[in-house]
């Protein structure tokens, strides 16, 4: 984001929160860097995330193992695929890492019926 002053950046933040809510995107995928004074301009940079890195990949599937149940969870891309015969087992996986604090909003697609 570039603007005049830092209360310009703000607003155009707040602006950019809202219009990404409204679409259903987290705003806990942002990442949002410092202001920085260029020439006449101030400038803000803001990235967003997609998908899961590796390392939290592997904390997420060690979170799931130590849990003791039964269900399998793979890595596939950017992905975890989580597969199990029990509906129940499934459905606590989904509420314990709701409990847990992830740096990453988690999505869950494809929920076995």
């Amino acid at each position: 984001m570039i603007s005049e002053s830092t209360f310009q950046l703000q607003q155009i933040f707040s602006i950019v929160c809202n219009k990404l809510s409204k679409r259903g995107i987290d705003i806990a995928c942002m990442e949002v860097g410092d202001a920085k004074p260029s020439g006449k301009l101030m400038r803000q940079e803001i990235t967003l995330k997609q998908g899961l890195d590796s390392a939290l990949q592997k904390k997420i599937v060690k979170l799931i193992k130590d849990k003791k149940l039964k269900v399998q969870a793979a890595i596939q891309g950017d992905q975890i695929r989580v597969t199990g015969k029990k509906r129940d087992d499934l459905q606590e996986v989904i509420q314990m890492l709701r409990a847990e604090k992830i740096e990453m909003p988690l999505q869950f697609e494809n929920f076995r019926d």
